[in-house]
């Protein structure tokens, strides 16, 4: 059996980010061959659905170098390299981090109405936001009232029905609200 005389494997490289402190150079365009892109949706194998500034959506490949080393979210400004034979395919070569996106739009190099991902993180990955639709002037009550009325009167109960409607107008919306009853309210025996 060989001797091991390396360092370690591939685990040991996945546990360092020798890049982090670095900062590089902000990469341009050059030329027509490439361009500049947002990442609309995430395909899967490698691919992306992403609108280059030029006006045109194009299904791009994320190449071998940047697959499983530089994470692509939605919303990510990447430089793409265009395909001569393709025209509605391309190249994913570059991602560029929030910081460089926001200089480059600084710069004009693209356009003022894009929105640029600032977290860095995916926004619309199903999150859920609720909204809180109670006044926030009673602080006491934790469940907001709701409007039910109930009325239990059948055929038989109608001449009982005139007397009770005239009782439930003394009542007061407070009462109501809290669940007291009349104290003249009394059950019909049958």
């Amino acid at each position: 059996m060989p001797k091991n005389k390396g360092k370690g494997g591939k685990n040991r490289r996945r546990g360092k980010n020798e890049n982090d402190g670095l900062k590089r150079e902000l990469q341009r365009k050059d030329g027509d061959e490439q361009a500049y892109a947002q990442v609309q949706k995430m395909l899967g194998n490698g691919r992306l659905l992403a609108f280059c500034f030029d006006g045109q959506t194009r299904m791009c490949h994320i190449r071998g170098k940047l697959r499983k080393k530089v994470w692509i979210n939605t919303g990510d400004i990447v430089l793409v390299g265009l395909r001569q034979y393709q025209k509605d395919k391309a190249d994913v070569i570059l991602k560029y981090t929030p910081e460089e996106a926001r200089l480059l739009k600084n710069d004009g190099s693209l356009p003022e109405s894009t929105a640029l991902n600032e977290g860095g993180e995916d926004n619309d990955a199903g999150e859920i936001e609720f909204l809180d639709i109670a006044d926030s002037d009673e602080e006491g009550e934790g469940v907001a009232e709701q409007d039910r009325h109930y009325d239990f009167t059948s055929s038989e109960d109608s001449e009982t029905s005139e007397e009770e409607s005239e009782e439930e107008e003394d009542l007061t919306e407070e009462q109501l609200a809290a669940g007291k009853k009349s104290t003249k309210f009394t059950p019909k025996a049958r």
